[in-house]
């Protein structure tokens, strides 16, 4: 979430006092402008450590501000107090939000990665300029500590998970490239978590339910196969084709790139692939979009026609420009 300090533009430049009456003697006391930023940045610096989360012993965090004046000093004078406080390896990520400062000659923001390891932030600044291709306009690296000009930072929750996804991959120890990374997960502990989410269903079943006129709710059969797979296997005539690589934007009544028919969470989405594999990952996404009645057909297109069902099903009854509906399918022939 993004903080709340108090801004430190200057109507005056030229001001640099401030009047402030003390609480004891009731006499006027006198603070420049820069210890007011400076107690500021102490509290910035306070918040970020508490937010800090521990990785393989490394604390990590990042923490977004709103735009101060002369964003780039302030930011790395927020750094040097946190690497004062914390004699421990750390590396952070600290970012001004927001309309840029009135002082920003290019109108944009600053990040500041710091830590207390060269190679901590080296391997960061790789990472996150590759995360936020085309908006950093410049970059200053003084090994400890880098400084960018940045647009937009902080404008979508992406720049916060990518932020904290940088610094968890920088300080992660080396890894032995025999031994699987912490955390990750073979190919068949994924489908294991897709299929636990799923209510899959057999070729039998999904007939059942894209044909009985009286179920509830809207049912749509979906091949999500590439072309070369359809042309050498044959298709279910009546079934939407959206390929893998789009079935989350059609199906996402957030998108604007979504069906006609994708106004509504409680789609009945019975999806296919080949064998039932890619498709049980890709029901499984859909769910994270929110699209929980969202399935896919056991065994796939081949259990399909194994079960010699027949290759035509009962097309959606809205079309949409978006997606195509499957022709005529290589093995009507076979199966009617």
């Amino acid at each position: 979430m993004l903080s709340s300090e108090p801004s430190s533009h200057s109507s005056d430049a030229s001001d640099r006092r401030v009047a402030l009456r003390s609480s004891v003697d009731g006499n006027i006391s006198l603070r420049t402008l820069d210890s007011v930023r400076d107690e500021v940045a102490h509290g910035i610096a306070l918040r970020a450590i508490m937010k800090a989360k521990v990785v393989e012993g490394v604390k990590i965090s990042v923490y977004f501000t709103f735009s101060k004046r002369d964003d780039d000093r302030f930011l790395r004078h927020v750094a040097n107090i946190i690497r004062a406080r914390l004699p421990t390896r750390h590396l952070f990520a600290l970012a001004t939000t927001g309309a840029p400062s009135p002082s920003s000659l290019t109108n944009t923001n600053t990040l500041v990665i710091s830590g207390s390891d060269d190679d901590d932030v080296q391997s960061a600044v790789l990472l996150a300029s590759s995360k936020f291709l085309g908006r950093i306009v410049s970059l200053t690296n003084d090994g400890d500590l880098m400084s960018a000009a940045i647009e937009d930072i902080g404008a979508s929750s992406y720049d916060s998970a990518a932020l904290w996804d940088v610094l968890h991959k920088s300080v992660r120890a080396p890894l032995d490239r025999l031994i699987p990374p912490p955390g990750s997960r073979s190919t068949l502990q994924l489908i294991d978590a897709a299929r636990a989410k799923l209510q899959r269903v057999t070729p039998h079943q999904a007939w059942d339910i894209l044909h009985d006129p009286t179920h509830p709710i809207p049912a749509f059969l979906v091949d999500i196969r590439p072309a070369a797979e359809r042309a050498r296997s044959g298709g279910i005539h009546g079934s939407l084709i959206i390929e893998r690589n789009m079935l989350e934007r059609r199906f996402d009544p957030r998108c604007e790139d979504k069906l006609a028919i994708a106004d509504r969470y409680d789609l009945r989405i019975i999806v296919y692939c080949e064998d039932g594999w890619a498709s049980s990952l890709a029901a499984a996404s859909l769910h994270e979009i929110g699209m929980w009645n969202a399935t896919d057909i056991i065994g796939g297109f081949q259990a399909w026609k194994a079960a010699r069902l027949p290759g035509q099903v009962k097309p959606p009854s809205t079309e949409s420009k978006t997606a195509t509906l499957e022709g005529f399918s290589q093995i009507s022939g076979e199966t009617n």
